[in-house]
């Protein structure tokens, strides 16, 4: 039904929001401790008694990225010289959910704080990658996260987060349609209309919504803990090939919705099959599948332009042709 864009066009178009990696690594100067939150968080609760190293490892997105080796571990830390300490306590709260469900591989939290010039920092656990290893270990792996990581709240989550550099509204709600009708795809749409004056596509989507519910006809929905972001540049692999995910969206939804970035992903059939195998497949999902695409379009189209119009508005005339909407 869907217009898909090309993973070539997916990866030169769509930047890692989070973190940036450059080739070259720089050695940064140390700061006194008294003037650097990160550094005494490091010698104090990270039990370290001396940094070896301080190597910048990534930026010029939105984040400066940065590799502290110590005597006792090594730290992965993120610092924003703009933005305060909400983005980062979103994307700390969505990596401990995950860690505690002790299934796949993501880096655990450790701070986060404000920097005394202003801006934010997070440190985390530094992962070393490795070689690439299976997407059926993925696929499983995920499924055990989405089948272990339940909510008794619903749907949503503990914070407003960001998805890329866009609000993510996480207000908790019992209904999971009326959740991703107005949190997910009203509030992309609001901000077409609002930033581009596209009332088309806005008036074509609200009516998307109004009619969406025949989707989900006999369909089980469980609010599972999702990644939320999952393309190719937030999955990796540690050294021993074993999958891990990287700077999450997270929320408590619909299982299927992890697949929205699916054509920025390259998922195989052997993830596919390794996932259903855990997760089974629920009736209706190839029909459904475009809807959660539809969101990361949207968020696509308001993030970077028009160029991501056409695929949002042909999911969403597909979909008006086949309720008759």
């Amino acid at each position: 039904m869907a217009v898909v864009a090309s993973l070539s066009v997916c990866f030169s178009a769509r930047p890692n929001l989070h973190l940036c990696r450059f080739s070259q690594p720089k050695i940064v100067a140390m700061a006194a401790m008294s003037e650097d939150p990160i550094r005494e968080w490091i010698l104090t609760e990270g039990k370290a008694s001396k940094i070896t190293k301080i190597t910048s490892v990534g930026g010029g997105c939105i984040n400066l990225a940065t590799h502290y080796q110590t005597d006792a571990a090594s730290f992965f830390v993120k610092t924003n010289r703009s933005i305060g300490p909400e983005m980062f306590e979103g994307e700390a709260l969505g990596l401990e959910a995950m860690y505690d469900t002790s299934t796949i591989r993501v880096p655990k939290p450790h701070k986060v704080g404000a920097l005394p010039t202003g801006g934010s920092y997070i440190i985390m656990e530094f992962i070393e990658f490795g070689s690439r290893g299976s997407q059926a270990e993925l696929g499983r792996k995920l499924a055990e996260m989405h089948k272990a990581g339940k909510s008794s709240k619903g749907f949503g989550f503990e914070v407003e987060n960001t998805i890329g550099s866009t609000p993510q509204i996480n207000t908790w709600s019992s209904d999971w349609i009326e959740f991703y009708g107005e949190k997910r795809l009203g509030y992309q749409l609001k901000l077409a209309r609002d930033r581009y004056g596209d009332s088309a596509i806005y008036e074509k989507g609200h009516t998307l919504i109004q009619n969406m519910a025949s989707l989900f006809e006999n369909v089980v929905i469980e609010p599972c803990l999702l990644h939320g972001d999952l393309w190719s540049g937030n999955i990796a692999y540690d050294k021993d090939s074993e999958p891990v995910i990287l700077d999450p969206a997270c929320y408590y939804g619909h299982n299927e919705a992890e697949f929205g970035m699916s054509w920025c992903a390259g998922f195989g059939e052997s993830f596919y099959n390794a996932y259903f195998k855990v997760m089974p497949k629920e009736e209706g999902f190839e029909t459904r599948r475009d809807l959660y695409l539809l969101y990361h379009y949207l968020n696509h189209y308001n993030l970077f332009g028009s160029g991501y119009r056409s695929s949002a508005l042909s999911i969403i005339d597909g979909y008006l042709r086949m309720l008759k909407a």
